[in-house]
């Protein structure tokens, strides 16, 4: 399996600073301030790469459980919220709200959310951030 990369470089102090981050394969590059972290500034930051990250893991993941269990999703569309709170004298990831909607044909609801629950333990990143909690509301569209 390969192993991916990406990097990231600051200049300066934490608040007056600035950074850039980028995709080792080249397919994003942007930059990234306190202000874009921690207020409503312009660019990204770690937590809106992790949550786009967490969100693509996650489809893709519940798509191969699905078809696992014998149906085959027509779509999957998952959103990733990444809370980061201040704690104590430094700052915390805290929670990552996944809200996912699939169309699945011949599914049922329960059987969907019992799919869903287990992709959230089961998906790679939802497994590399043991220590943040997890909240999932599963959609299963008509």
């Amino acid at each position: 399996m390969p192993i991916r990369k990406a990097e990231a470089a600051w200049e300066g102090t934490l608040k007056n600073g600035k950074g850039k981050m980028k995709f080792g394969s080249g397919a994003f590059e942007g930059a990234y301030s306190f202000s874009s972290r921690f207020e409503d500034g312009t660019g990204t930051n770690p937590e809106e790469l992790l949550g786009a990250a967490h969100a693509g893991c996650f489809s893709m993941a519940l798509s191969l459980s699905l078809e696992i269990a014998g149906f085959k999703a027509e779509h999957i569309r998952t959103t990733a919220k990444v809370h980061i709170d201040k704690v104590g004298e430094g700052f915390k990831i805290t929670v990552i709200d996944l809200e996912t909607e699939a169309k699945v044909p011949g599914i049922d609801d329960k059987r969907f959310q019992e799919q869903a629950e287990a992709t959230k333990k089961g998906c790679p990143v939802s497994q590399a951030l043991t220590g943040v909690e997890i909240r999932l509301k599963a959609t299963l569209i008509p």
